[in-house]
């Protein structure tokens, strides 16, 4: 599995989605779109909103929160295939 990461350092969503991947071992790619030419313009090419975090799984943009309800840590464990603990 290829997994990239569009972040931002100032997303706190955006961290919580870093250390969900960091406590499940799963290895990922991070993308700032503050300091990457071009990368927030990818996620608005991809989404239609500059929206972080966003996970691009094998080339499918997944966004693994909701605004206002946060990290989905349940679908996004499910998906990846790890288990969720609380």
């Amino acid at each position: 599995m290829t997994l990239l990461v569009y972040t931002a350092g100032w997303c706190r969503d955006c961290r919580e989605a870093k250390r969900f991947l960091e406590k499940h071992n799963l290895p990922y790619t991070e993308i700032d779109i503050e300091n990457t030419a071009g990368a927030a313009e990818e996620v608005i090419a991809h989404v239609g909103k500059r929206a972080i975090p966003q996970f691009v799984i094998d080339g499918k943009w997944i966004q693994p929160y909701k605004p206002g309800i946060g990290f989905l840590h349940e679908e996004m464990a499910e998906l990846l295939g790890v288990a969720q603990s609380f």
